[in-house]
């Protein structure tokens, strides 16, 4: 349920097996080689055990392949027909279930917590949409990148608001952002009682029965099961060892689902197709709310919100005990990339969502291949101390100076040749042309950015470290 999660510096390298779930090769066989790529460096440089991907392309999906080994004793293959934990990406499904009951007029987003549960603090002036987009000021009750020994006793939501959200507000209604698993329990109590049944019913009716989510677990209740992978913790450097269960009623409405990563790609494909709800309930769902000083939050309603290379995304992250996730939905382009893995505080499924979505967004800029191998072969160069000074202005001819050229081939020569070069993202500015690369070497990983003038020639190429 955390949303941030911090990596460890693994050295471990592990060997991986791969197993498809179904017939989808939208893709083509070098895009997919890839893909595949990305994932084995992904698992192999943070040690996580395994990650199931999901791709959606054109508005279907696209890919669908498990990686690695779902459980290590006895030793088993994942296949993308298991259940991982979504942990907070769980949270966008309380959120459309809040949307729903607005549509019902069961409930308003501008409600005040106060009409369904008076008795928390403020609760007369806290919204659910403050609530739903971590603007309220209750207290996060888990932080922590691991389960604390009171998380293995069960406990109820009622519980879990008397401890946290009668406390003081950590600031006031809607004047700062803080991700806080408190506001979703809240908001998942106020499901149950604005539609008389359980949240999960409500989502199993509501959500996954239409969309044919046929997989999805209630990991608050009971653990997986013997078929799916198991959660992995590791402290610090030392070895994989199995992590604990938390107690029922720590996920409620929070982090509570877990699901085949392809079942999670039929969930992103009703956002494109805003196929369960109506538009102005997608309006709320993606806009980015605001402080009430007009600062952007970059979250919306259970997601975040904002752009990657260039494309509106909205996206977020999971983690449990054991598992966590990275979910990205670009709804202009169709695409769609969820990753799912079996270790907790650990990052795979974040570089391996964000290192595969660039490969699937199309570019409007037709002279894309050609200038990408221009860009290559002028990277080449540099790498040597060396450039054709008629691919540039007098300008850049001038920035690219005797001293200049050194330092890029000191820098950049030991690193060796690139092992992928790709154009995430072009633009207009100042009347030229913006084409961004993403350069992996061996070692390190790279960005470069040129600014074309209208006759061809380039006015400016740098590069710099890739965070």
């Amino acid at each position: 349920m955390r949303r941030s999660i911090y990596c460890l510096a693994i050295l471990t390298f592990l060997s991986f097996s791969s197993r498809s779930v179904t017939a989808q090769t939208q893709l083509s066989a070098d895009l997919r080689e890839k893909i595949d790529k990305i994932v084995a460096e992904g698992l192999a440089k943070s040690g996580v055990p395994s990650a199931s991907v999901a791709i959606v392309k054109d508005g279907q999906i696209a890919y669908v392949k498990a990686y690695g080994d779902a459980r290590l004793e006895p030793r088993t293959a994942a296949t993308a027909e298991m259940r991982y934990s979504i942990g907070s990406i769980s949270k966008q499904f309380t959120a459309t279930a809040i949307l729903l009951l607005q549509e019902q007029g069961k409930l308003s987003l501008d409600d005040k917590v106060a009409k369904f549960i008076p008795d928390l603090t403020r609760a007369g002036e806290v919204t659910i949409r403050q609530l739903l987009s971590h603007t309220s000021g209750y207290q996060d009750y888990w932080p922590q990148d691991y389960v604390m020994p009171m998380m293995l006793q069960p406990i109820t939501a009622q519980k879990i608001m008397d401890q946290w959200a009668r406390k003081p507000l950590d600031f006031e209604p809607g004047t700062k952002w803080q991700y806080s698993n408190t506001n979703y329990v809240i908001a998942g109590v106020i499901v149950e009682k604005a539609a008389g049944m359980p949240l999960l019913q409500f989502l199993s009716e509501k959500v996954f029965t239409p969309l044919g989510m046929k997989s999805v677990a209630n990991i608050d209740q009971e653990k997986l099961g013997e078929t799916d992978p198991t959660g992995y913790l590791r402290y610090a450097l030392g070895p994989l060892r199995a992590a604990p269960k938390e107690g029922k009623g720590w996920l409620f409405a929070a982090g509570e689902l877990a699901m085949p990563a392809q079942d999670l790609a039929r969930w992103d494909i009703s956002i494109m197709d805003q196929k369960l709800l109506k538009p102005g309930s997608y309006r709320d769902f993606e806009t980015d709310v605001l402080l009430k000083n007009g600062a952007a939050t970059g979250y919306g309603l259970g997601v975040d919100v904002g752009t990657e290379a260039g494309h509106r995304a909205l996206s977020h992250g999971g983690e449990v005990s054991g598992f966590t996730a990275e979910n990205i939905v670009f709804p202009d382009d169709r695409v769609a990339v969820a990753v799912l893995t079996n270790q907790d505080a650990a990052a795979a499924a974040g570089p391996i969502a964000h290192g595969i979505a660039p490969l699937l967004l199309a570019t409007d800029d037709p002279a894309t291949p050609q200038k990408l191998e221009q860009a290559r072969k002028i990277f080449a160069g540099l790498q040597q101390g060396t450039i054709d000074r008629s691919l540039f202005t007098d300008n850049a001819n001038a920035y690219f100076s005797e001293q200049a050229l050194k330092d890029f081939a000191s820098g950049l020569a030991p690193l060796g040749a690139p092992v992928e070069f790709t154009q995430v993202r072009s633009g207009l500015r100042g009347g030229m042309t913006l084409r961004v690369y993403r350069i992996k070497l061996a070692q390190k990983n790279l960005r470069a950015w040129t600014y074309e003038m209208p006759n061809g020639k380039l006015e400016q190429y740098q590069i710099a470290p890739q965070d």
